[in-house]
């Protein structure tokens, strides 16, 4: 087998960053502009189909011959772009793609490493001999993206600039598009410590087709929604000026002010999480209508249903939704309407407000359920549907983390617990308040506490992780919260050791460089990485790990990771806790990338997952979901003694059941 690393620069007057990599390489105007490429070790060479030049024949052929791993960075891209491409030429049908599976994504494979997921930045932090051009920026800018058309020329003028245009620029962007290859090569070869298993590969490619695939929207539901949310809007709007007599009462500036002025109150911020206390604290009937205006414009979820006009294509299927392996942990990530985070639906006639919406009746909506962006965003997960025939088929595991975390740290107890059927907020309830729970029984007030302790306290957390999952608004005080934690540990024992465990070898793994055990886990060090070997036989990778003092002067351990705030490459402190998190929730990936590996193996198609949750759009007349669930309770090999429980439902739109 021969690698063939590659890099290309193309042209779409669509916004990829708004509409997708889909959308806009779909384009009846997008361009492959260059394609620089290398053969294993080979010189890098430049084709610029801008300028005239052809793809040799050998070149297409070898885009869909496994004799050849086509590398690049962001592999997606250049896969999806080069089946378009291929589409025009008639090599490939209107609706394939490039086979995923002969791809290999070196961007991935950063992520893998626990490296920077962006080319300059992996490159920065491996310290390569050769480094991503600074110009890319400004060049890709030039070439790339639409300009304003220009008026008073003679001709047609397409809105873009072309390489006659700037002929010295050119030059230098082809230089470019081919160090963009030397240094995915570089990284490539940077990064062959850890080698790419069979399963991950097959996993990879079974991402790329569910993203291939994509997911049907209701563009008519989706239309009435962004027009509802924008008549509401503008009412809340016009009642706000009226009541406050401000120019713009959603600028915060001017309403910090004028509740100062009016009430006396002084705020930092306007955020929703303040404004139902913030209403409480007066009596001013004026500013807790306003305040409520605010908290209704603030629905910033209701965007995603323009998101999803922006994403759709022609045939109203909305695809890569999904990033292979974003996090450290090999997570997935959600892009462009951004799934992971959709907000739930707790509406008791979900299918009389859909059919209201559907209907594009504003004013039964306001009637029924009074608070329009509320009930808009509850909605949103009913945008994706299933076409006529077929149905949703949605299954998840029941309370993953929770059984992971028990199983590696040997809590018997939960693991009974859910090998008996359980509820596991009451039984944990009962370990920790020594009295029965029972969900709708006796004691029934306890079981909050249990779900929120084990929702929250898993990983270390005290005080401050049960408030930031709702520990106060729940009417905990202080006291209780505390009580809570204590409780918990108390009735944990063995996970709050594990959290120690955990931390002490990997401090002995940094220090000493030799392999360190515990458990079904193993960590080790691989050049200056810290790696820790899941059960899965996976690896979650640290970077530069070694001892350092944190800033309680606690003896703690760093290693260089990406801020994700300010996106820098820096050091990152971590602790038992923060690597128990990392263990499990790498785990439970491993558990749902097992399920989809053999749900996409049974022929039955995944449109897209959130979390520990996968939705498939099968026939509706047959048993599809009973062998999902069946298949989401199938023991791991690799995981011995794990209870695995999987839920779900049928049904012809998304959502949270």
């Amino acid at each position: 087998m021969k690698d063939l690393h590659i890099d290309i620069e193309t042209y779409s007057p669509e916004p990829i960053a708004d509409c997708g990599l889909y959308k806009y390489a779909a384009s009846p105007k997008f361009q492959i502009l260059l394609v620089a490429y290398a053969v294993d070790d080979e010189p890098t060479q430049i084709i610029d189909l801008a300028q005239g030049e052809q793809l040799p024949w050998w070149f297409i052929k070898a885009l869909s011959d496994p004799f050849y791993r086509k590398c690049a960075h962001n592999a997606t891209f250049e896969r999806v772009c080069f089946s378009m491409y291929l589409r025009s030429k008639g090599h490939l049908q209107s609706w394939e793609f490039l086979d995923p599976i002969q791809w290999h994504c070196t961007m991935v494979q950063c992520s893998r490493c626990g490296l920077p997921l962006s080319l300059a930045q992996a490159g920065a932090a491996l310290g390569l001999a050769e480094q991503k051009m600074t110009e890319g920026k400004t060049l890709i800018k030039l070439f790339c993206t639409p300009r304003e058309i220009k008026t008073g020329i003679f001709g047609e003028d397409d809105g873009r600039n072309h390489p006659e245009d700037f002929p010295y620029e050119w030059e230098i962007f082809k230089d470019y598009c081919i160090r963009d290859v030397d240094v995915e090569r570089q990284i490539d070869k940077a990064t062959a410590w850890y080698p790419v298993s069979d399963f991950e590969q097959n996993l990879y490619a079974i991402d790329q087709r569910i993203n291939d695939r994509g997911v049907l929207l209701d563009m008519e539901l989706v239309g009435n929604a962004v027009r509802a949310d924008t008549i509401y809007k503008a009412r809340l709007n016009e009642e706000a000026m009226k009541l406050t007599g401000l120019d713009n009462p959603n600028s915060v500036p001017q309403l910090k002010r004028w509740l100062s002025e009016t009430t006396g109150i002084q705020l930092d911020t306007l955020s929703k999480r303040d404004l139902p206390e913030v209403a409480e604290s007066t009596q001013d009937q004026r500013v807790r209508r306003v305040l409520q205006i605010r908290a209704e414009m603030g629905k910033t979820s209701n965007k995603k249903y323009e998101a999803m006009q922006v994403v759709a294509g022609t045939d109203d299927r909305a695809r890569g939704l999904m990033q292979f392996y974003g996090s450290r942990t090999g997570r997935w990530a959600g892009r462009l309407i951004q799934v992971q985070n959709l907000p739930q639906n707790h509406l008791t006639d979900l299918d009389f407000a859909r059919r209201c919406l559907k209907e594009n009746d504003l004013e039964m909506i306001e009637l029924g359920y009074g608070n329009v962006p509320d009930t808009l965003s509850q909605l949103i997960r009913t945008a994706f549907i299933a076409p006529p025939g077929d149905t949703l088929a949605v299954c998840d595991f029941s309370a993953i983390e929770a059984r992971v975390l028990a199983w590696i740290a040997g809590e018997t107890w939960v693991l009974d617990a859910f090998r008996n059927g359980e509820d596991i907020y009451c039984a944990t309830a009962t370990q920790m308040f020594h009295v029965p729970v029972e969900k709708h029984g006796q004691n029934s007030e306890l079981r909050q506490r249990g779900k929120i302790a084990t929702l929250a306290l898993g990983y270390g957390g005290g005080v401050s992780a049960l408030d930031a999952m709702g520990g106060k608004r729940l009417g905990m005080t202080e006291q209780e919260e505390a009580d809570t934690v204590r409780k918990w540990r108390e009735a944990n024992p063995n996970i709050v050791r594990f959290w120690m465990q955990v931390e002490n070898a990997a401090k002995e793994c940094a220090i000493t460089k030799a392999a360190t055990h515990l458990g079904p886990l193993e960590f080790a060090t691989h050049g200056k990485t810290m790696t820790i070997q899941l059960p899965s036989g996976r690896l979650i990778s640290y970077p530069d790990i070694q001892p350092c003092t944190n800033r309680f002067g606690s003896a703690s351990l760093k290693y260089h990771g990406l801020n994700q705030q300010t996106n820098k490459w820096c050091w990152i402190e971590t602790y038992g806790g923060k690597l128990t998190e990392n263990i499990i929730q790498a785990t439970a990936r491993d558990c749902l990338a097992e399920v989809m590996t053999k749900v996409d193996k049974r022929g039955l198609p995944i449109v897209f997952h959130v979390h520990d949750e996968i939705i498939c759009q099968v026939p509706d007349d047959i048993g599809a979901l009973d062998v999902i669930k069946g298949i989401f309770a199938e023991p791991l090999p690799w995981a011995p003694g794990l209870p695995l429980k999987g839920a779900g439902y049928v049904t012809p739109y998304y959502l949270k059941d």
